[in-house]
C-alpha cells in the first residue's frame, strides 16, 4: 500500500501506532487532549506516541493516554539529530506508523517531520513525501475545511452544516482524526500537582503573545485594588518577569502593579502542572486569551476570559474558535464593536485601531460584578 495518504477514519489493523503533532502554545495542547484521548477509546490497543513542545512536556509526560513523547523544539545542541535517532527507535519498538495526526497543520516544521514518519496515512497538515508541496488536503469536510480561511464566523457553521456543530477547536481537531464519535471535544482533564506556594484567593493573567487582547493595566489596578478592600489574597501568575516584558507585551505594567499593591507576584513559580494545581486551589481566575484561561477552565475553578469581543462574539479574539466550552467559564463583553481583528482574519499582532478600543470599552466594573458574584458564592 502507497504511504502518506489521507485519513478517512480507515480501520488501522492490530495494535497501530499512531502519532500526534502538537504545538509549542499551552492553549494549543489543552485543546488536544479530546482527540488523544478519542484515538485511545477508538484503538484502545495503540501505541500513541506525541510531538510535542519543551514548553508543554510536563502535561505531556503526565498524560496516560500518551505511550511516548518527544520534543519538536528542544533547543539543545543536535536536537534534530536526536529526534531522528529517537524517531527512528520508537519506529523499531512500536512498528511502521499507522497514522499520523498534526494538530499543529501550519507550523512548517510539523508539516515536514510528517513525511519523516512515513505513515501510512496523515491527517492534518503535511508535506508531500518529496517534501517539495504540500499534502493535498482531501476532499471530505473533515479534511478540506483545514483549506478554510476562516474558521471564527458563524458562516463557517454553514459551510459545514451537518458535519460541525460548533466552531470550537477541539471539535475541530476530532473531525480531523474522525474520532468525534469517541469523546465530548468540550471535557478537557488535565493532570495537576500540587503548587510550591499557599494559593491565593484570586489569580489573575493579564498578559499574551498577541498585543491586540491585552486589557489596559489601568482596569486591571481597579479590579486587584477591589479584591484586596474585600480582603480577598490575590496573586499574578505567569512565565518569568523577563520573559513576561520579552515574549508576552507585560511592559512595566505588571510591575507597576505590583509595586503599588499587595499583588502577589507568583510568575515563573510554577510548572504548567503546578499551576494547574494552583488554578484548581483557587476560588477564581481572571485572564485574558491566554494559556492560563484555558488551564483554568480545564480544572473546574470560576473562570472569566477578559477578551474585547462583544455580544455577538466580533471581536480582538476568535472567540468561536478558542474561547472554553464550560460551564465554569464566562467572558466579558466589550462595549464597543470592532471588526479590524476579524477582517484580518486574526493576523496582527498589535491593536489596529487607535486607541485599542474594543478591550479599553471592557469596563472593569463588568469584571468587579462578576468577581464578587463568585466570591459570594463561594
Amino acid at each position: 500500500m502507497a504511504r502518506l495518504q489521507r485519513y478517512s477514519g480507515q480501520s488501522l489493523g492490530l495494535r497501530p501506532h499512531i502519532v500526534v503533532l502538537g504545538s509549542c502554545k499551552v492553549g494549543n495542547f489543552v485543546v488536544s487532549t479530546p482527540v488523544v484521548r478519542g484515538l485511545r477509546a477508538r484503538f484502545p490497543d495503540a501505541v500513541i506516541g506525541f510531538l510535542g513542545s519543551e514548553l508543554t512536556a510536563d502535561f505531556e509526560d503526565a498524560f496516560t493516554a500518551i505511550h511516548w513523547r518527544l520534543s519538536w523544539d528542544d533547543p539543545t545542541p543536535a536536537a534534530g539529530w536526536n529526534l531522528q535517532q529517537q524517531l527512528r527507535e520508537h519506529i523499531r519498538l512500536h512498528g511502521p506508523v499507522a497514522l499520523a495526526v498534526n494538530l499543529d497543520g501550519f507550523n512548517p516544521v510539523t508539516c515536514t517531520l510528517v513525511p519523516w514518519l512515513d505513515p501510512a496515512y496523515v491527517a492534518g497538515g503535511s508535506l508531500s513525501a518529496n517534501l517539495r508541496r504540500p499534502l493535498p488536503w482531501g476532499d471530505l469536510p473533515q479534511q478540506r475545511f483545514l483549506a478554510d480561511p476562516d474558521w471564527d464566523s458563524p458562516a463557517f457553521l454553514e459551510r459545514y452544516a451537518g458535519v460541525f456543530s460548533s466552531n470550537y477547536i477541539s471539535e475541530l481537531f476530532c473531525q480531523l482524526a474522525f474520532v468525534a464519535d469517541q469523546v465530548d471535544p468540550t471535557a478537557i482533564e488535565l493532570p495537576v500537582s500540587e503548587p510550591p506556594f499557599e494559593v491565593p484567593d484570586l489569580l489573575i493573567h493579564c498578559t499574551t503573545a498577541r498585543a491586540a487582547k491585552v486589557w489596559p493595566f489601568a482596569h486591571w489596578r481597579r479590579v486587584v485594588e477591589f479584591a484586596l478592600d474585600q480582603g480577598w489574597s490575590v496573586g499574578l501568575v505567569g512565565s518569568p518577569p523577563s520573559a513576561q516584558q520579552e515574549a508576552y507585551n507585560a511592559g512595566d505594567g505588571e510591575e507597576a502593579l505590583l509595586a503599588t499593591t499587595a499583588l502577589k507576584d507568583l510568575r515563573g513559580r510554577t510548572s504548567l502542572m503546578q499551576l494547574a494545581g494552583a488554578a484548581q486551589r483557587a476560588k477564581a481566575v481572571i485572564s485574558v486569551d491566554a494559556g492560563p484561561l484555558h488551564i483554568a477552565a480545564a480544572v473546574g475553578t470560576p473562570t472569566l476570559a477578559v477578551v474585547g469581543n462583544d455580544a455577538d462574539g466580533v471581536g480582538a479574539s476568535p472567540i468561536r474558535l478558542w474561547l472554553p466550552r464550560c460551564a465554569n467559564v464566562e467572558r466579558t463583553i466589550a462595549n464597543e464593536t470592532c471588526r479590524a481583528c476579524s477582517d484580518n482574519r486574526f493576523r496582527n499582532d498589535a491593536c489596529l485601531v487607535a486607541g485599542h478600543p474594543c478591550m479599553a470599552s471592557v469596563e472593569p466594573e463588568q469584571v468587579v460584578k462578576w468577581l464578587a458574584s463568585v466570591m459570594i458564592k463561594e
